[in-house]
């Protein structure tokens, strides 16, 4: 029969545990051993746990390290040797800051499993990726044809329509449809959008003829030229400036912002709502110890930056630290990215920044490692390909793919230990520390358009001084009859270079039903008249989502052929298929034609 030692042991910490302060004491089987079988460091200290025992009886077997005393300690747990002491306190605020109020059942529960198993059992949920496109105003003129072409190029669509039926009419049976409508935000259900990475936004206020239309809108699809206009049904502020505004919140968060989701370095409130504890190998019975503070004078420009700091040792077997968030009440959703940026002041030490997917304690996190230059500020930019699945400095093959649109944590860590047995090739005992001004996620450059919005021609022009409106279209004569529909459109807009989502905003002239295929006219700054075909605004509102010179952009477009012409297409010679880039690359940032009402000069 194997031979066993006794320990006892007072706690520091029983105004916390145990408020009587009484020594208390329990019995536990040999495989609750600490994690290395060397000696026994185990975080149960009062009555409360067990309250029908009367000693800890700690059953270690001989050919385990053995010990040359035991003894009562107040404060840590001191028991073999060539360890040093375990800084019982600093373990139990480390389960109380992320964990709350320890429940004892639960805490020996998860105890015993961790100590006895070497993996994680619970099930990860498996990541539903999409590259999704929304088109709004689908069954429109322009929208109806974005959705055929998107359909075309073997493309998911999903389309945001207001009648199910008629949009299943004109659409088909096969189409993903969501029935919502953006001037109501209660119709506008977060789940409509997720998988949803690019929007075709056609959705326009309806203009008719006074006298009334055909019931496929002969007239309207004349063009506004030919008929005396109203608008029909609701307001130009309801659905040009409000809808979107409704639709840009709907949006924002599954097509992602040019500049990045900041997650951790907003001026005023660095740490936004990310909360930060310290998560050392005290949890396995070693003695480093980190923490994280905020300095407020420590960035690259003077400002507040994060700093994680601290001393590690690989006492006791251990050899890590870490900083860690406290598990987020609503998961961050960072599936519009493409990885994570942060900017760092480095020492020259190799650390780990981990992602988790899961509330559990003692699971799988998605880790990478990162390299530093020692006294220099620098950009890291991990991409979310580069994390790995890691549980316990083992990379766990058979884990679920990352999911990052379900971030419930985040982890800085110092570590000995890299992967699968290998070390941290720059791992030095002592002290450490890595400023860290900010954590974002980020799009890849070149960063392409995520909402293409289809306007109008004329927008900045009902406004404009000395303009003749006699020379002007129908509509920036009747802006003010139209219930200001221009300004509207000028208005929603605005929202949307304003939004920080990457956009393209196309200006077309009157809108006809001709054929695409003629030759093309881009213009910037809001002068031109003239008309092009509804099929063509698709092609290049399609051709828009794929193009990084479209990005950040508004143009007006119109065709080489006058108004009193039509446009026909030979059969035997028809058009070659456009290159819409070339068109694309010609133009500026920053042309919108406000610049005229503002006496703002004209980007060069």
């Amino acid at each position: 029969m194997e031979s066993c030692y006794c320990l006892s042991v007072l706690p520091s910490t029983s105004s916390l545990l145990n408020p009587q302060g009484i020594s208390s004491s329990y019995t536990f089987k040999r495989n609750y051993l600490d994690f290395h079988q060397k000696v026994l460091v185990l975080p149960i200290c009062t009555k409360q746990f067990f309250p029908h025992t009367n000693r800890l009886d700690l059953l270690l077997p001989k050919q385990t390290l053995p010990l040359k005393y035991t003894r009562k300690h107040k404060g840590v747990i001191f028991a073999a040797s060539n360890r040093q002491a375990w800084d019982f306190g600093r373990f139990f605020r480390t389960l109380y800051f992320f964990n709350g109020p320890p429940n004892p059942a639960k805490f020996i529960e998860s105890l015993i499993e961790k100590l006895s198993s070497s993996a994680s059992t619970k099930p990860l949920k498996k990541m539903e990726t999409s590259g999704t496109v929304l088109v709004t105003g689908a069954t429109g003129g322009v929208g109806r044809r974005v959705v055929d072409i998107l359909r075309n190029k073997g493309l998911p669509v999903r389309a945001l329509v207001r009648n199910k039926e008629k949009a299943r009419s004109m659409l088909g049976p096969d189409v993903d449809l969501i029935v919502g409508d953006v001037t109501k935000t209660e119709t506008l259900s977060p789940e409509y959008f997720q998988g949803v990475r690019k929007v075709i936004n056609a959705i326009s206020v309806i203009v008719g003829p006074k006298e009334g239309d055909t019931p496929d809108r002969a007239k309207y699809s004349q063009g506004i030229k030919f008929f005396e206009p109203e608008i029909k049904g609701d307001s130009p502020e309801k659905v040009e400036f409000i809808g979107m505004k409704n639709l840009i919140n709907a949006v924002k968060n599954s097509v992602g912002l040019k500049d990045g989701k900041l997650l951790f370095g907003s001026k005023g409130n660095i740490t936004g709502k990310l909360a930060w504890g310290a998560l050392d190998d005290v949890v396995m019975g070693g003695v480093s110890a980190s923490e994280f503070q905020v300095d407020p004078n420590g960035n690259e420009d003077g400002g507040p930056t994060g700093l994680f700091k601290g001393v590690v040792s690989t006492a006791n077997n251990g050899g890590f630290t870490s900083i860690r968030t406290k598990n987020l009440s609503v998961p961050e959703d960072l599936s519009a990215y493409d990885g994570i940026e942060m900017r760092v002041k480095g020492d020259g030490h190799r650390y780990k920044l981990i992602l988790r997917t899961s509330s559990d304690w003692d699971t799988v996190g998605y880790t990478a490692s990162f390299d530093t230059i020692r006294d220099q500020w620098q950009t890291i930019k991990l991409p979310f390909s580069s994390f790995r699945p890691v549980f316990r400095a083992r990379t766990v093959v058979d884990a679920a793919p990352f999911d990052s649109s379900n971030i419930i944590a985040v982890q800085l860590m110092y570590s000995k230990f890299e992967y699968d047995g290998k070390l941290n090739p720059t791992f030095e005992e002592g002290s450490f520390q890595l400023p860290f001004s900010s954590i974002r996620a980020y799009i890849n450059e070149p960063i392409t358009p995520r909402f293409v919005h289809v306007s109008s021609a004329g927008v900045t022009r009902p406004d404009r001084p000395g303009l003749d409106l006699s020379k002007q279209p129908p509509a920036v004569r009747l802006n003010k009859e139209l219930d200001f529909i221009l300004t509207y459109k000028l208005k929603g807009e605005d929202l949307i270079r304003e939004s920080g989502i990457p956009y393209t905003i196309v200006r077309p002239c009157a809108l006809t039903e001709e054929a695409a295929g003629a030759d093309l006219i881009f213009d910037q700054g809001d002068n031109i008249t003239g008309k092009i075909s509804r099929e063509e605004i698709a092609r290049i509102c399609v051709a828009a989502l794929g193009s990084q010179y479209a990005c950040g952009k508004t143009f007006e477009v119109k065709s080489t052929v006058p108004f009193s012409e039509p446009y026909v297409i030979d059969p035997e010679n028809p058009p070659p298929d456009k290159d819409y880039d070339e068109y694309f690359k010609n133009l500026k940032d920053g042309i919108t034609g406000k610049e005229a009402l503002e006496g703002t000069p004209v980007p060069v």
